[in-house]
């Protein structure tokens, strides 16, 4: 292998210690795949409620850290711990008047929160000795570190000629604050396009200022580059499109596995089916369902917001419950918008007996909706990488998706899924027959495509060495210009 690097990485989510999302996936995941590849790899994230109020394996660091804003210092706090099964560190930044809140974000002084901790963790590292080849940064939240780096730490021999990789995992939210931010993190630079007068676009700044920029799938970087799907940062996006890559995220195989979860009342594997049927059955009496076998059951696990494709999916639900390819069953878990909950509680109140609505969050009962369901939903608008198919698959239930993003890049239409590309409820509804087609009339090749997604490598092996590419096109791109 390559000499081992030192990666700094910096996520405002890491699991399991703050998820709400892919970013708290590959926050926890990814440093350990590259650990393991035998880099150097620190991560730093903010010390939320729960670090603060005492985690189990996390303990406080002796020592005031000093972060410089304006014209002077903020103290802050350290925590330490390791990422679960690994040796790999992890370090909380924290400033109880910032981050010991109610919630993650949603915030009117988000963007100060995050330019504070973005500094901070510069700082901190520094202050231990250690000085990374690379630093990693994810979404808006770590932004200000790119900027900051790229701008007045230019002017520090402690950080003067260290690159940045620029993560994007959701492009439509983006970090916009007045241009008073520049004064409170001592930067001097110039407005982008893409900035109105007065404003300060972090995930934009992300984008020009990082050595290289990435996406959580390749196709997902060829949309954002669209008008379409740039979500007003095309015309950046393009510009730096020669420095812009799309790896697609891993699975973490061992928590997602179906042999072994200790969250499913019955395990098995692609070659042993058995468990699975048992896992059905117990699923839809959990649901109050039913227990038959000789129907469909369809299900969705999902966040009850716009981006998932939500405005084209009651439609889809109306036709199936009422029979027009067949009899079926349906679940649905997740909890949202109001207006989202409020229709699936509607269709399930008018169909008993074939539907139930979990609307809630209960990551303990997900894996037994994988595991249990034959057909899983992800109609997504657009979906920079998803999970939620990947594991389908390697849960044995075959995904009907709509080919946008990662669900392009990971579901292969007839092969280990079905996808459809217009976003129109007409289109859904014709790859959901064709999948119920399949599935009650060919079980020979139903068990074909099932038995591809569940032998799919989703690892972060092969996700890791993309991003062990990325690192060091970074630093050479830097080594001549100091």
């Amino acid at each position: 292998m390559s000499e081992p690097l030192k990666i700094l990485f910096l996520s405002a989510e890491v699991a399991p210690f703050a998820k709400t999302g892919g970013l708290g996936d590959i926050g926890g995941s990814l440093p350990k795949e590259l650990r393991a590849m035998g880099h150097d790899v620190r991560v730093v994230m903010p010390a939320y409620r729960n670090i603060e109020a005492g985690y189990p394996g996390v303990e406080p660091v002796e020592g005031q850290l000093d972060v410089p804003v304006r014209q002077g210092t903020v103290p802050a706090g350290v925590f330490r711990g390791e990422l679960p099964g690994s040796d790999v560190p992890i370090y909380f930044v924290a400033q109880q008047q910032l981050f010991n809140r109610e919630r993650i974000y949603g915030y009117w002084d988000d963007p100060y929160r995050f330019a504070f901790f973005s500094r901070a963790a510069l700082e901190l590292v520094t202050k231990q000795g250690w000085r990374p080849d690379v630093v990693h940064c994810h979404d808006w939240h770590t932004a200000p570190a790119v900027t900051w780096l790229a701008t007045a730490g230019q002017a520090d021999p402690r950080f003067q000629g260290i690159p940045s990789v620029f993560t994007i995992h959701n492009l439509a939210h983006q970090g916009k604050v007045s241009w008073d931010i520049f004064d409170y993190m001592g930067v001097f630079t110039h407005s982008l396009t893409e900035e109105p007068f007065g404003e300060v676009n972090f995930m934009a700044r992300g984008i020009f200022h990082a050595a290289l920029v990435n996406t959580v799938s390749p196709s997902y970087a060829r949309e954002i580059m669209s008008p379409e799907g740039g979500a007003g940062l095309d015309k950046l996006l393009r510009h730096r499109q020669h420095n812009l890559h799309g790896i697609l995220n891993g699975l973490d195989v061992d928590d997602w596995n179906p042999a072994d979860d200790p969250r499913l009342e019955f395990h098995f594997d692609a070659d042993n089916l058995e468990g699975r049927l048992k896992n059905r059955r117990a699923l839809q009496a959990r649901a109050n369902l039913p227990q038959r076998e000789d129907i469909p059951l369809v299900a969705m696990v999902s966040r009850l917001d716009w981006q998932k494709g939500l405005d084209i999916t009651g439609h889809v639900i109306h036709l199936l419950m009422n029979g027009y390819s067949g009899d079926a069953q349906f679940i649905v878990l997740g909890t949202g918008e109001r207006q989202y909950e409020e229709m699936f509680a509607h269709l399930a109140a008018h169909h008993p007996g074939k539907m139930t609505a979990f609307l809630d969050y209960n990551a303990g009962f997900a894996p037994t909706v994988y595991a249990g369901s034959d057909i899983f939903l992800m109609p997504s608008l657009f979906e920079p990488c998803g999970l939620g198919q990947m594991i389908a698959m390697r849960y044995g239930s075959v995904p009907v998706v709509r080919a946008s993003g990662g669900l392009a890049d990971t579901v292969q239409d007839g092969i280990t899924g079905f996808s459809f590309y217009e976003y129109s409820d007409g289109a859904f509804w014709h790859a959901l027959q064709r999948a119920i087609y399949i599935y009650n009339v060919d079980k020979e090749s139903w068990r074909a495509i099932q038995r591809n997604g569940m032998t799919t490598d989703f690892s972060w092996q092969r996700s890791a060495h993309g991003y062990q590419q990325l690192y060091e096109w970074a630093i050479a791109s830097h080594q001549h210009l100091f």
